[in-house]
Protein backbone atom coordinates (compact mmCIF):
# COMPACT_ATOMS: atom_id res chain seq x y z
CA UNK A 1 0.00 0.00 0.00
CA UNK A 2 1.10 3.22 -0.89
CA UNK A 3 0.23 6.78 0.35
CA UNK A 4 -3.38 6.12 2.31
CA UNK A 5 -5.79 8.20 0.58
CA UNK A 6 -8.84 9.98 3.07
CA UNK A 7 -12.24 10.97 2.77
CA UNK A 8 -13.40 13.27 5.12
CA UNK A 9 -17.23 13.37 6.18
CA UNK A 10 -18.59 16.33 8.38
CA UNK A 11 -16.61 19.83 8.25
CA UNK A 12 -16.88 21.46 11.00
CA UNK A 13 -14.48 22.81 14.22
CA UNK A 14 -12.99 19.15 14.64
CA UNK A 15 -12.70 17.97 10.90
CA UNK A 16 -10.45 21.03 10.77
CA UNK A 17 -7.56 18.93 13.31
CA UNK A 18 -8.33 15.54 10.82
CA UNK A 19 -7.91 17.17 7.28
CA UNK A 20 -4.64 18.91 9.37
CA UNK A 21 -3.17 15.15 10.27
CA UNK A 22 -4.59 14.00 7.41
CA UNK A 23 -1.97 15.62 5.10
CA UNK A 24 0.70 14.43 7.65
CA UNK A 25 0.09 11.16 7.03
CA UNK A 26 -1.53 10.92 3.67
CA UNK A 27 -3.24 12.48 0.96
CA UNK A 28 -7.01 14.06 1.75
CA UNK A 29 -9.21 13.33 -1.61
CA UNK A 30 -12.44 14.20 -0.70
CA UNK A 31 -14.60 16.29 1.88
CA UNK A 32 -18.13 16.72 2.14
CA UNK A 33 -20.59 18.60 4.75
CA UNK A 34 -24.64 19.41 3.87
CA UNK A 35 -23.30 23.09 4.85
CA UNK A 36 -22.08 23.83 1.09
CA UNK A 37 -20.04 26.73 2.58
CA UNK A 38 -17.95 24.23 5.51
CA UNK A 39 -17.26 21.96 2.80
CA UNK A 40 -15.92 24.37 -0.30
CA UNK A 41 -13.72 25.99 2.46
CA UNK A 42 -12.06 22.81 3.75
CA UNK A 43 -12.19 21.17 0.13
CA UNK A 44 -10.25 24.62 -0.71
CA UNK A 45 -7.40 24.79 1.76
CA UNK A 46 -6.50 21.09 1.41
CA UNK A 47 -7.05 20.71 -2.37
CA UNK A 48 -10.11 17.94 -2.39
CA UNK A 49 -12.82 17.37 -4.68
CA UNK A 50 -15.88 19.00 -2.66
CA UNK A 51 -19.66 17.13 -2.04
CA UNK A 52 -22.64 17.95 -0.25
CA UNK A 53 -24.04 14.37 0.56
CA UNK A 54 -21.82 11.19 1.75
CA UNK A 55 -23.87 9.51 -0.66
CA UNK A 56 -22.08 11.82 -3.92
CA UNK A 57 -18.76 11.14 -2.56
CA UNK A 58 -18.74 7.15 -2.09
CA UNK A 59 -20.82 6.85 -5.41
CA UNK A 60 -17.48 9.35 -7.01
CA UNK A 61 -14.59 7.83 -4.70
CA UNK A 62 -14.94 4.15 -5.04
CA UNK A 63 -11.46 3.50 -5.94
CA UNK A 64 -9.16 5.83 -4.92
CA UNK A 65 -10.00 6.48 -0.87
CA UNK A 66 -8.87 3.80 1.62
CA UNK A 67 -9.98 5.60 4.71
CA UNK A 68 -13.10 7.79 5.75
CA UNK A 69 -13.14 9.61 8.68
CA UNK A 70 -16.33 10.66 10.05
CA UNK A 71 -16.59 13.76 11.81
CA UNK A 72 -20.40 14.72 11.21
CA UNK A 73 -22.79 15.26 14.27
CA UNK A 74 -22.93 12.50 17.01
CA UNK A 75 -26.09 11.34 16.33
CA UNK A 76 -25.33 10.66 12.84
CA UNK A 77 -21.87 8.62 13.19
CA UNK A 78 -23.32 4.98 13.18
CA UNK A 79 -25.57 5.73 9.69
CA UNK A 80 -21.90 7.59 7.67
CA UNK A 81 -19.40 4.86 9.42
CA UNK A 82 -21.84 1.89 8.04
CA UNK A 83 -22.21 3.77 4.65
CA UNK A 84 -18.49 4.21 4.79
CA UNK A 85 -17.68 0.68 5.36
CA UNK A 86 -19.90 -1.10 2.95
CA UNK A 87 -18.61 1.70 0.32
CA UNK A 88 -15.29 -0.27 0.56
CA UNK A 89 -13.52 1.80 3.43
CA UNK A 90 -11.68 1.52 6.09
CA UNK A 91 -13.15 3.96 8.88
CA UNK A 92 -11.91 6.13 11.48
CA UNK A 93 -15.26 7.63 13.59
CA UNK A 94 -15.17 10.81 15.78
CA UNK A 95 -16.15 10.14 19.25
CA UNK A 96 -18.49 9.11 20.62
CA UNK A 97 -18.56 5.98 18.31
CA UNK A 98 -22.30 6.41 18.43
CA UNK A 99 -25.15 7.48 21.15
CA UNK A 100 -26.64 3.96 21.77
CA UNK A 101 -25.15 0.53 22.28
CA UNK A 102 -27.32 -1.07 19.18
CA UNK A 103 -25.96 1.43 17.00
CA UNK A 104 -22.53 0.36 17.76
CA UNK A 105 -22.92 -3.50 17.50
CA UNK A 106 -24.50 -2.64 13.73
CA UNK A 107 -21.22 -0.61 13.14
CA UNK A 108 -19.16 -3.47 14.53
CA UNK A 109 -20.97 -6.26 12.82
CA UNK A 110 -20.81 -4.38 9.18
CA UNK A 111 -16.83 -3.80 9.71
CA UNK A 112 -16.52 -7.71 10.24
CA UNK A 113 -18.98 -8.28 7.00
CA UNK A 114 -16.47 -6.53 4.79
CA UNK A 115 -13.61 -7.36 6.58
CA UNK A 116 -12.60 -3.79 7.02
CA UNK A 117 -10.79 -2.11 9.74
CA UNK A 118 -12.85 0.59 12.11
CA UNK A 119 -11.10 2.66 14.56
CA UNK A 120 -12.32 4.58 17.60
CA UNK A 121 -10.72 7.57 18.78
CA UNK A 122 -9.62 8.16 22.51
CA UNK A 123 -6.73 10.26 21.65
CA UNK A 124 -6.88 10.76 26.02
CA UNK A 125 -5.38 7.60 26.58
CA UNK A 126 -2.04 9.08 24.71
CA UNK A 127 -1.69 11.91 27.88
CA UNK A 128 1.70 11.28 29.40
CA UNK A 129 0.27 11.40 33.07
CA UNK A 130 -2.49 8.85 32.00
CA UNK A 131 -0.40 6.43 30.19
CA UNK A 132 1.61 6.54 33.01
CA UNK A 133 -0.54 5.42 35.41
CA UNK A 134 -1.89 3.07 33.24
CA UNK A 135 1.26 1.06 32.76
CA UNK A 136 1.83 1.41 36.62
CA UNK A 137 -1.49 -0.47 36.96
CA UNK A 138 -0.75 -2.96 34.36
CA UNK A 139 2.48 -3.87 36.01
CA UNK A 140 0.71 -4.20 39.51
CA UNK A 141 2.84 -1.49 41.04
CA UNK A 142 -0.30 0.49 42.44
CA UNK A 143 -1.71 -2.70 43.08
CA UNK A 144 -5.39 -3.86 44.24
CA UNK A 145 -7.71 -0.92 42.64
CA UNK A 146 -10.06 0.36 45.83
CA UNK A 147 -11.75 3.08 44.17
CA UNK A 148 -11.55 6.16 42.02
CA UNK A 149 -12.77 9.52 41.60
CA UNK A 150 -13.61 11.11 38.31
CA UNK A 151 -13.81 15.02 37.91
CA UNK A 152 -15.05 16.91 34.81
CA UNK A 153 -15.99 20.49 35.69
CA UNK A 154 -16.05 22.59 32.55
CA UNK A 155 -17.98 25.59 30.65
CA UNK A 156 -20.42 25.62 27.68
CA UNK A 157 -22.12 28.72 27.66
CA UNK A 158 -25.07 29.78 25.35
CA UNK A 159 -22.91 30.67 22.36
CA UNK A 160 -21.70 26.99 22.26
CA UNK A 161 -24.97 25.28 21.70
CA UNK A 162 -26.67 28.34 19.38
CA UNK A 163 -27.37 27.37 16.01
CA UNK A 164 -25.69 24.25 16.51
CA UNK A 165 -27.18 20.40 16.62
CA UNK A 166 -25.17 20.52 20.12
CA UNK A 167 -27.58 20.28 22.98
CA UNK A 168 -29.89 18.83 20.66
CA UNK A 169 -31.50 14.71 21.77
CA UNK A 170 -30.89 13.35 18.61
CA UNK A 171 -28.38 14.45 17.02
CA UNK A 172 -25.54 15.22 20.32
CA UNK A 173 -27.08 12.89 22.78
CA UNK A 174 -26.24 13.90 26.14
CA UNK A 175 -23.26 15.87 28.10
CA UNK A 176 -21.31 12.45 28.69
CA UNK A 177 -21.34 11.94 25.18
CA UNK A 178 -20.34 14.92 23.84
CA UNK A 179 -18.07 16.35 26.53
CA UNK A 180 -16.89 13.43 28.60
CA UNK A 181 -16.82 10.26 26.52
CA UNK A 182 -13.32 10.71 26.58
CA UNK A 183 -12.66 10.54 30.60
CA UNK A 184 -15.39 7.72 30.98
CA UNK A 185 -13.34 5.84 28.78
CA UNK A 186 -10.59 6.10 31.10
CA UNK A 187 -12.55 4.57 33.27
CA UNK A 188 -13.11 1.30 31.60
CA UNK A 189 -9.15 1.55 30.22
CA UNK A 190 -7.67 1.74 33.38
CA UNK A 191 -9.90 0.20 36.09
CA UNK A 192 -12.19 -2.24 34.42
CA UNK A 193 -16.08 -2.59 32.84
CA UNK A 194 -18.96 -0.85 35.30
CA UNK A 195 -21.23 -3.34 36.67
CA UNK A 196 -23.74 -1.18 37.44
CA UNK A 197 -24.64 3.18 38.04
CA UNK A 198 -26.86 5.00 39.94
CA UNK A 199 -26.76 8.65 39.15
CA UNK A 200 -28.79 11.92 39.72
CA UNK A 201 -28.67 14.97 37.03
CA UNK A 202 -30.49 18.14 36.71
CA UNK A 203 -30.23 21.12 33.72
CA UNK A 204 -29.49 24.37 36.10
CA UNK A 205 -28.64 26.70 33.83
CA UNK A 206 -29.10 25.74 30.12
CA UNK A 207 -33.28 25.61 30.55
CA UNK A 208 -34.33 25.99 26.70
CA UNK A 209 -30.84 25.63 25.16
CA UNK A 210 -30.41 22.02 25.33
CA UNK A 211 -32.47 19.18 25.96
CA UNK A 212 -30.84 17.15 28.33
CA UNK A 213 -28.57 17.43 31.88
CA UNK A 214 -26.03 20.10 32.39
CA UNK A 215 -24.99 18.27 35.75
CA UNK A 216 -24.28 14.84 36.85
CA UNK A 217 -23.38 12.87 40.07
CA UNK A 218 -22.84 8.94 39.48
CA UNK A 219 -21.63 5.80 41.74
CA UNK A 220 -20.04 3.11 40.09
CA UNK A 221 -19.66 -0.50 40.83
CA UNK A 222 -16.88 -2.31 38.98
CA UNK A 223 -17.03 -5.69 38.03
CA UNK A 224 -13.47 -6.41 39.70
CA UNK A 225 -14.90 -4.92 42.84
CA UNK A 226 -13.42 -1.09 42.86
CA UNK A 227 -15.94 1.48 43.38
CA UNK A 228 -15.95 5.12 41.66
CA UNK A 229 -18.02 8.25 41.38
CA UNK A 230 -18.45 11.32 38.23
CA UNK A 231 -18.91 14.38 39.51
CA UNK A 232 -19.52 16.14 35.99
CA UNK A 233 -21.06 19.73 35.07
CA UNK A 234 -20.99 22.39 32.17
CA UNK A 235 -21.26 25.19 34.60
CA UNK A 236 -17.87 26.07 35.69
CA UNK A 237 -18.37 29.71 35.93
CA UNK A 238 -16.48 31.83 32.93
CA UNK A 239 -14.26 29.04 32.31
CA UNK A 240 -13.75 25.28 32.29
CA UNK A 241 -12.33 24.47 35.74
CA UNK A 242 -11.16 20.68 35.43
CA UNK A 243 -10.81 17.05 34.33
CA UNK A 244 -9.03 14.95 37.23
CA UNK A 245 -9.35 11.29 38.22
CA UNK A 246 -8.04 10.53 41.71
CA UNK A 247 -6.99 6.73 41.98
CA UNK A 248 -6.93 4.92 45.84
CA UNK A 249 -5.01 1.85 45.53
CA UNK A 250 -3.41 -0.93 47.36
CA UNK A 251 -0.10 0.17 47.29
CA UNK A 252 -0.49 4.12 46.72
CA UNK A 253 -2.83 6.90 45.64
CA UNK A 254 -2.37 9.28 42.37
CA UNK A 255 -4.61 12.10 40.89
CA UNK A 256 -4.13 13.55 37.26
CA UNK A 257 -5.32 16.67 37.00
CA UNK A 258 -5.54 19.82 34.86
CA UNK A 259 -8.22 20.75 32.54
CA UNK A 260 -7.91 17.63 30.66
CA UNK A 261 -6.79 15.08 32.43
CA UNK A 262 -3.15 16.32 31.58
CA UNK A 263 -0.97 17.17 34.76
CA UNK A 264 0.56 14.54 37.32
CA UNK A 265 -1.02 16.96 40.14
CA UNK A 266 -0.51 13.99 43.43
CA UNK A 267 1.42 11.11 43.89
CA UNK A 268 2.41 8.77 46.40
CA UNK A 269 3.29 5.62 45.37
CA UNK A 270 5.23 2.79 47.64
CA UNK A 271 8.72 2.29 46.67
CA UNK A 272 7.86 4.73 43.46
CA UNK A 273 8.08 7.67 41.98
CA UNK A 274 6.93 9.01 38.10
CA UNK A 275 9.22 11.68 37.07
CA UNK A 276 9.68 13.70 34.01
CA UNK A 277 7.43 12.84 32.13
CA UNK A 278 6.78 14.61 28.37
CA UNK A 279 5.04 17.53 27.69
CA UNK A 280 1.72 16.56 26.08
CA UNK A 281 -0.18 18.37 23.79
CA UNK A 282 -2.16 21.22 23.78
CA UNK A 283 -5.39 21.02 24.39
CA UNK A 284 -7.95 21.20 21.14
CA UNK A 285 -8.60 25.31 20.71
CA UNK A 286 -12.75 26.32 19.21
CA UNK A 287 -11.79 29.96 19.57
CA UNK A 288 -13.77 30.94 22.76
CA UNK A 289 -13.68 27.62 24.23
CA UNK A 290 -10.65 24.64 24.65
CA UNK A 291 -11.83 21.09 24.52
CA UNK A 292 -9.91 17.50 25.02
CA UNK A 293 -6.43 17.01 24.46
CA UNK A 294 -5.46 17.31 20.79
CA UNK A 295 -3.53 14.11 20.39
CA UNK A 296 -4.93 13.31 17.14
CA UNK A 297 -1.36 13.13 15.49
CA UNK A 298 -0.93 9.56 18.05
CA UNK A 299 -4.60 8.75 16.66
CA UNK A 300 -3.07 8.94 12.91
CA UNK A 301 0.20 7.68 13.24
CA UNK A 302 -1.80 4.32 15.14
CA UNK A 303 -3.74 4.04 12.01
CA UNK A 304 -1.21 4.26 9.80
CA UNK A 305 0.94 1.60 11.15
CA UNK A 306 -1.99 -0.57 11.56
CA UNK A 307 -2.71 -0.11 7.54
CA UNK A 308 0.58 0.04 6.33
CA UNK A 309 3.00 -2.38 9.18
CA UNK A 310 0.26 -4.60 10.12
CA UNK A 311 0.70 -3.28 13.75
CA UNK A 312 -1.91 -3.15 16.52
CA UNK A 313 -4.55 -1.05 17.00
CA UNK A 314 -4.72 1.43 19.83
CA UNK A 315 -8.25 1.74 20.15
CA UNK A 316 -10.85 -0.60 19.25
CA UNK A 317 -14.55 -0.34 18.44
CA UNK A 318 -14.75 -2.65 20.93
CA UNK A 319 -14.15 -0.52 23.06
CA UNK A 320 -15.87 2.18 21.43
CA UNK A 321 -18.68 0.10 22.59
CA UNK A 322 -18.17 -0.36 26.19
CA UNK A 323 -17.62 3.56 26.74
CA UNK A 324 -21.12 3.69 25.22
CA UNK A 325 -22.50 1.10 26.93
CA UNK A 326 -21.00 2.39 30.13
CA UNK A 327 -22.73 6.28 29.44
CA UNK A 328 -25.70 4.11 28.79
CA UNK A 329 -26.33 2.53 32.16
CA UNK A 330 -25.53 6.07 33.34
CA UNK A 331 -28.28 7.93 31.32
CA UNK A 332 -30.58 4.87 32.01
CA UNK A 333 -30.44 5.03 35.74
CA UNK A 334 -31.07 8.70 35.81
CA UNK A 335 -34.75 7.53 34.47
Amino acid sequence: MEELRFGLVGCGRIANRHAEHISNNGKLVAVCDIVEEKADTLGSKYDAKVYYTIEELIENHKDDIDVLAICSPNGLHAQHSIQGLKGGYHVLCEKPMAINVHDCGEMIKTAEAMNKRLFAIKQNRFNPPVAEVKKLIDQGILGKIYSVQLSCFWNRNFDYYKNSWKGTKDLDGGTLYTQFSHFVDLLYWMIGDVKSAKGMSNNFAHQGVIEFEDTGVVALEFYNGALGTINYTVNSYGQNMEGSLTIFAEKGTVKIGGQYLNEMEYQNIEGYKIENLPKGNSANNYGKYTGSMSNHDRVYENLVDVLKHGKSINTSSFEGLKTVEIIDKIYRSFE
